[in-house]
């Protein structure tokens, strides 16, 4: 919709990161001890986004997850991310 304000000039993913389908869970990422009151989803995707394309990105309370095309890319993304400092808080 182009009059909804959050669409305008980039790309909406999913909040839906718990597909049940099996091979999909080895390409969800989860982002531990987060610092959800500063770092918002778009910040998620912006970080986590080089690693491959997400289809999906759920932040909760602390901690959020980001569901990748990929294992690969979500391997990728676990690697290159681990314990990054963001908010003053180690991933």
């Amino acid at each position: 919709k182009p009059s909804d304000p959050t669409m305008t000039g980039k790309t909406q993913t999913s909040n839906v990161t718990n597909k049940n389908d099996p091979k999909s869970v080895n390409s969800r990422v989860f982002i531990g001890n987060l610092n959800t009151a500063i770092v918002k989803k778009g910040d998620i995707e912006a970080i986590f986004a080089k690693y491959g394309k997400i289809v999906g990105c759920s932040v909760h309370k602390g901690y959020a997850f980001v569901q990748y095309m990929s294992e690969r890319h979500a391997r990728a993304a676990v690697a290159g991310e681990n314990a990054r400092i963001i908010a003053g808080q180690p991933l």
